[in-house]
């Protein structure tokens, strides 16, 4: 790193930590909404389920959907606008009811691949085109009621596979649980969520989860400090600088 780079990381890290320790700063930190992976949502009438990642606009810096996945359903989670959440006591509250939220955008994509084919027992099976098949791999058309006609040699039936993707809005990104943060000179933990401007959804701090290297609860790191998100978030940090950041709380 030169010289200059280091001038403008601690210049950097000398202005978060001013602005932290300040009143003002602490003012500041404890208005703004924290969005975490694993936390409860729950609905105007009745508890939704739980945050399973959070997609943000990387052009804006802020945070456009919560998924939010039901714990006791199959089915896929709903991308749930960030503007209609806020945090009480821990917990996501979402300005919409039960019925509503099972109208928003689902949150993940199902393409099937493959032929619609089922084998049918040990000897022969049912195409997906109406054709049966013998064991010996020959193909049957249906004649009649119960006649068939051989029509020779088919390949064996393929079966279904539904492949499964993220739902993410064109431009935008997410974060999953587990994703990497990588400081200059190596990884330093997981990220756990973000604090956001309650009047933007501005991201203004990226929060690590606990086991990380310092072993504080929660360790905010300033979004001014991310170069890149990608598989994981990049900083301009190193280890010492991320260490000597003030808690989040």
């Amino acid at each position: 790193m030169t010289g200059t780079s280091l001038l403008a990381s601690a210049a950097l890290l000398a202005r978060c930590h001013d602005q932290a320790s300040s009143p003002e700063g602490k003012a500041a930190v404890a208005a703004e909404t924290e969005f975490t992976i694993g936390a409860s949502a729950r609905c105007s009438d009745g508890h939704c389920g739980k945050v399973k990642r959070l997609v943000f606009d990387p052009a804006t810096e802020t945070v456009t959907h919560l998924v939010i996945q039901h714990e006791h359903r199959a089915e896929s989670g709903r991308l749930v606008p960030a503007h209609l959440a806020e945090t009480t006591s821990g917990e996501i509250r979402l300005r919409c009811t039960l019925a509503e939220f099972d109208e928003f955008d689902h949150a993940e994509e199902r393409e099937v691949t493959g032929a619609a084919d089922q084998h049918v027992g040990d000897v022969g099976g049912v195409l997906g085109s109406g054709l049966a098949y013998g064991a010996s791999g020959e193909a049957f058309a249906r004649v009649g009621p119960a006649g068939l006609i051989d029509i020779g040699p088919m390949p064996p039936p393929r079966h279904r596979r539904t492949m499964i993707e993220d739902a993410v809005p064109l431009g935008e990104d997410q974060v999953r649980p587990g994703d990497r943060v990588h400081a200059v000179d190596g990884e330093i933990g997981r990220v756990q969520g973000f604090l956001v401007n309650p009047g933007d959804d501005r991201v203004t701090h990226v929060l690590l989860q606990e086991g990380h290297l310092w072993g504080r609860k929660e360790v905010a790191i300033p979004i001014t400090a991310v170069t890149r998100v990608d598989i994981g978030i990049e900083l301009n940090l190193t280890k010492d600088q991320v260490g000597n950041l003030p808690p989040a709380h």
